[in-house]
């Protein structure tokens, strides 16, 4: 029974209705208080809507009935502003020493203590928890590199201005979305809150509707003996365009609540599908929020996700994604030149008020001063950032990769000229010919 229940007070938070999904789980942990698994959807739910004191309750509530819930030290860890005490890391150490541990608890327990070693400054311990959760988690996951870097080639064969000039009057003309991209641990969930205190733009979450698109345009055209994605859009019908983009507004409607004229889709992995947002929705606006390759590849491959993102499980395949986001973003920028605004998180923090007035410039929207207090703004966040994005600008994140580097220096040659040149982009050569389409990075 009290499965059915959590399963359906999950579905209210996916929906976006935060406040119903939290009373429900007060409800549910009460009438179920011995089973770990409420008590740590409570705690999720706590966190999203910034009770983290509640929600650390929740937590160790979830981890003192079940010890070896690795899940439940992993959430405290995400919280990223907590600190774990060292009888925490003297009991993760001990539950590391159990045979019959599951492989996702040790990861988590592994990830929970290069988390506790990085907060005490005990960088080279840190690194080697972080190094062991993510060879582990790596030997049970499928992820080829050479399929993403593929993908970036076959996009640059098939993409044309030519082939957009010739749809230049496709899609569906609404401006509701705001769609902000780039790699996960980015900035892209400041930039989100940034947006989101303005009095014209609601937050949501990162929403799969456009992976979902992607997913089934390629399966219906393949099924057909089709050419599959992105070679598909070549013969789609001008209606079809039009239709995918109401398709997308109606599915995402129940996200918003609050009758704002403007939303945002913060689904990171939505770069490599910009053409196609273009196509669908010409008048919607694209922010791709990047920072330091060095920094984001490491803010990767320390942050255990909750589903996907398998390129971060490995340094060679982080710097080698990085790499080719970076490609895939700067032909974008040929082809569809000044269709998406690049904010570089290094220049947010530095020049808030600037960056800040330039994003609003971009979307067309006056700049309001609350969103420079972006912090106060109440409101669900979701991802790992939901502690940090509450709290004002601090530079201390900007480099702190640096307390890494002996353990980095390897990304170096991998990232080659993206590194060196950044922020600005390197010249890029043309891609290969021969290459199959797929539907994107995995």
């Amino acid at each position: 029974m009290q499965v059915i229940l959590l399963e359906r007070v999950e579905k209210l938070g996916q929906m976006g209705d935060d406040a119903s999904a939290l009373a429900l789980f007060e409800n549910l942990v009460a009438e179920f208080p011995r089973h770990p698994a409420s008590w740590m959807s409570y705690g999720h739910a706590l966190k999203s809507a910034g009770k983290q004191y509640e929600g650390v309750l929740a937590y160790r509530k979830a981890i003192e009935l079940l010890p070896q819930l690795g899940g439940g030290y992993w959430s405290l860890a995400n919280l990223k502003t907590f600190r774990f005490t060292e009888a925490d890391i003297a009991k993760m150490r001990e539950q590391l020493e159990r045979p019959d541990l599951r492989v996702e608890a040790r990861v988590q327990f592994y990830f929970s203590l290069g988390k506790a070693f990085e907060d005490l400054k005990r960088y080279e311990e840190s690194f080697e928890n972080y190094q062991k959760g993510n060879a582990l988690w790596r030997s049970t996951i499928e992820y080829n590199a050479d399929r993403t870097s593929g993908y970036v080639a076959a996009a640059k064969q098939f993409y044309t201005r030519e082939l957009f000039a010739e749809r230049r009057h496709f899609g569906h003309p609404a401006r509701d979305p705001i769609f902000v991209v780039g790699l996960p641990r980015a900035g892209s969930t400041l930039v989100e809150q940034i947006l989101s205190s303005h009095s014209r733009i609601e937050g949501t979450m990162e929403l799969p509707e456009i992976t979902s698109l992607v997913r089934h345009l390629d399966e219906d055209s393949v099924r057909d003996n089709g050419p599959g994605y992105p070679d598909l859009l070549a013969d789609m019908e001008p209606r079809e365009f039009a239709r995918c983009g109401e398709d997308y507004l109606a599915s995402t409607r129940v996200h918003r609540k609050l009758g704002r004229p403007f939303f945002i889709d913060k689904m990171p992995n939505n770069y490599a599908h910009v053409p196609l947002i273009h196509l669908i929705l010409p008048n919607a606006k694209i922010i791709d929020v990047r920072r330091h390759p060095m920094a984001a590849c490491f803010s990767n491959y320390k942050q255990h996700f909750a589903r996907g993102q398998h390129f971060t499980y490995a340094l060679h395949d982080v710097a080698r994604f990085y790499r080719d986001y970076v490609e895939l973003m700067a032909f974008y920028d040929e082809v569809l030149p000044g269709r998406v605004l690049r904010v570089n998180y290094e220049n947010l923090v530095a020049e808030p008020e600037r960056e800040i007035r330039r994003i609003f410039a971009y979307l067309g929207l006056p700049f309001e001063e609350q969103t420079l207090r972006f912090h106060e703004t109440n409101r669900a966040v979701r991802t790992a950032s939901s502690e940090q994005v509450r709290m004002p600008l601090y530079r201390t994140s900007v480099d702190q990769w640096r307390n890494y580097e002996p353990w980095l220096a390897h990304l170096r040659p991998i990232l080659g000229a993206v590194l060196d040149e950044y922020p600005n982009v390197p010249g890029f050569d043309p891609a290969p010919s021969g290459l199959e389409g797929a539907s994107g990075p995995r």
